[in-house]
């Protein structure tokens, strides 16, 4: 069974052997892994510059590196991050990984198109705009989807693409930014819509946000994303409990706490990887993974024992 085939029945919950499937959705450690800066730390100020040679050498080296990190960490899925990113370069870019690797992985990009936590500088504008101009909100937030929808569609002809991971953060450690009612109107029908139009092309979606999602958790759900990611311990998101409730719908990525990765001791971080294989795997439909992903400043040794774990701990027999 290729990775992407192993991916794929853990997104459909259905029965695997072997080790449980192991994606991160960004992992920056490349200079330390490879000796080489990850991709989307490099310049690219002069590519209207570069002669196709350069720009072919460059887009050879970017599929490289998701190769390298897939092939090393015994990730079944690369996260594609095109840098410059336009629709050219999205297929060129593919279509070298592809060539390099035929079906063995599983591929995906960014998709989402809902509202996210907004940022410092848009924070009281976004939260005035829903209530002065709610209709306004929401006609913009039917734009983004609409436009998400037109692009898939028009990647789906190269059939290169697995599917979207949906990257919009809804949630701070202490619960979402909107409350449950606003987020069921602002953000819950478009999200619905939009995994709707992926599913009905074909794509997998997997619907990632940091943070304690349990009071949207069945919002979540029935958006009908194919997967859940980051099931976040350090907001007291506990996969026991998530499993136990939503487990039978939708499969579940990650829980492994990022923190302890980075701070807690090694004894930390093994009983925190054993417990998320532990009431992650059962019944099939989980998925190894941080809570976040592999950032800069974490110790690589922190996630090679974390592997380590899951060569021991997460097998199916």
């Amino acid at each position: 069974m290729t990775h992407r085939e192993k991916m794929i029945r853990a997104l459909e919950r259905k029965p695997i052997t072997g080790l449980v499937p192991h994606i991160e959705l960004v992992f920056f450690l490349t200079m330390e892994a490879f000796g080489s800066p990850h991709i989307s730390h490099r310049s690219f100020n002069q590519w209207d510059q570069m002669s196709e040679t350069e720009r072919n050498l460059y887009r050879n080296d970017h599929a490289d590196q998701y190769i390298k990190i897939c092939e090393k960490y015994d990730q079944s899925a690369a996260f594609f991050h095109p840098n410059p990113w336009t629709n050219d370069e999205i297929i060129r870019l593919m279509e070298i990984f592809r060539e390099k690797t035929g079906d063995e992985y599983f591929t995906m990009l960014h998709g989402d198109a809902t509202y996210s936590i907004p940022d410092g500088n848009s924070m009281y504008d976004f939260s005035y705009a829903l209530i002065d101009t709610p209709e306004k909100v929401k006609d913009d937030a039917q734009k983004m989807v609409d436009s998400a929808l037109e692009q898939a569609l028009w990647l789906k002809q190269y059939g290169l693409l697995d599917g979207f991971a949906l990257c919009s953060d809804y949630c701070l450690n202490t619960g979402p930014f909107l409350s449950p009612d606003q987020f069921g109107e602002f953000v819950y029908p478009y999200l619905k819509e939009l995994i709707a139009g992926y599913r009905e092309m074909g794509y997998y979606t997997i619907k990632h946000t940091d943070g304690n999602i349990m009071p949207i958790l069945d919002y979540l759900v029935d958006a009908n994303p194919h997967a859940l990611h980051s099931i976040d311990p350090q907001a007291g998101v506990d996969i026991k409990e998530v499993k136990a409730l939503v487990g039978d719908r939708v499969c579940l990525i990650g829980n492994v706490n990022c923190g302890l990765l980075q701070t807690g001791t090694d004894e930390e971080v093994i009983e925190n990887c054993k417990y998320a294989l532990k009431h992650g795997m059962p019944g099939y439909g989980y998925i190894y993974s941080t809570s976040n992903c592999i950032y800069t400043g974490m110790d690589l040794k922190r996630y090679e024992l974390m592997l380590e774990v899951r060569k021991q701990y997460g097998i199916y027999e």
